[in-house]
């Protein structure tokens, strides 16, 4: 079953002193745009994690967000900058001294200067690091694939519900498009009746009338839309029953359902199929708009 590009799925392990968190959330997108927050601890395993997520959604904006704990001793340290501290000192017993003013600037105080402390993670072990990062990961994307195997679910139920719909119209417009010739034929005639007189009637030639008519049917013959729109119809319906990527092929052939219908309406000549074809525009309008949060 296709499945949809909106979904949120969640991650967490916890391995000896190591905490894991993943969340996944995603939207629209005609590519796999994939946008990463985590610790500069995992940015060895970016283009890994990556390749995860897009072999696995292959479609979607996805947002990352990865957090990470450790409560082990030694797992991280406070580096001091020694020398920017000296500096800050001098700088601020210089401006003391020059302003008259007592230095009254402690140790709690300067540690707070920009730069002053950094972090710095202990060594770690890449290769079991990824792995426990990447159980977590999986763990997100099952959740989120769930979610968006559901809603495409329920997408693809409401576009064969339409397709059908469409195929009802159609229908309607094959069993009408025969009338519109037979109707056109009797309103030539009957226009003929009022222009000319009874005499004048016996020299009419009834093939000028049957020409016109041939002329008339060849101009508003739509068999051929109709027949592809049958296959169309049942082209989407295989389609949607893949279980896979979908949306690309079902955003090709609604633009060729739509092509089949603008040609009816422009062929028709007749006010009832115009009805129809407005009918069915907006239902392919609908659906369009679907099909794009298809995968």
């Amino acid at each position: 079953m296709a499945h949809s590009m909106t979904g949120f799925g969640r991650g967490e392990k916890v391995f000896d002193t190591r905490h894991y968190s993943v969340e996944l959330k995603s939207v629209n997108s005609r590519f796999c745009d994939i946008n990463i927050r985590m610790p500069k601890l995992f940015n060895f395993a970016d283009a890994a994690i990556r390749k995860l997520i897009s072999d696995t959604l292959v479609r979607g904006k996805v947002d990352v967000y990865i957090s990470f704990e450790d409560d082990a001793e030694g797992s991280s340290e406070v580096i001091v900058n020694t020398s920017l501290v000296k500096a800050y000192s001098e700088a601020v017993s210089q401006i003391a001294s020059l302003t008259g003013r007592v230095d009254d600037v402690n140790a709690s105080r300067l540690a707070a200067f920009p730069d002053v402390l950094s972090t710095r993670q202990g060594e770690v072990d890449e290769e079991q690091i990824y792995s426990e990062l990447e159980q977590t990961v999986k763990e997100a994307l099952d959740g989120m694939q769930e979610m968006r195997s559901t809603e495409g679910a329920n997408l693809v139920s409401d576009l064969i519900d339409k397709i059908n719909e469409l195929e009802k119209v159609r229908n309607e417009i094959d069993a009408r498009a025969p009338r519109v010739v037979e109707e056109y034929r009797a309103r030539l005639s009957d226009r003929i009746d009022e222009l000319l007189a009874d005499n004048s009637k016996a020299f009419y030639d009834e093939a000028r009338i049957t020409a016109e008519v041939a002329v008339f049917a060849d101009k508003c013959a739509i068999d051929e839309e109709l027949k592809r729109l049958s296959s169309h119809f049942s082209q989407g319906k295989r389609i949607l029953a893949v279980d896979g990527a979908v949306g690309k092929k079902m955003d090709f052939l609604i633009q060729e359902i739509n092509r089949e219908t603008n040609t009816i309406g422009s062929k028709a000549n007749d006010i009832e199929i115009t009805n129809r074809v407005m009918f069915m525009k907006n239902i392919v309008e609908m659906m369009r708009e679907q099909i794009q949060n298809l995968v």
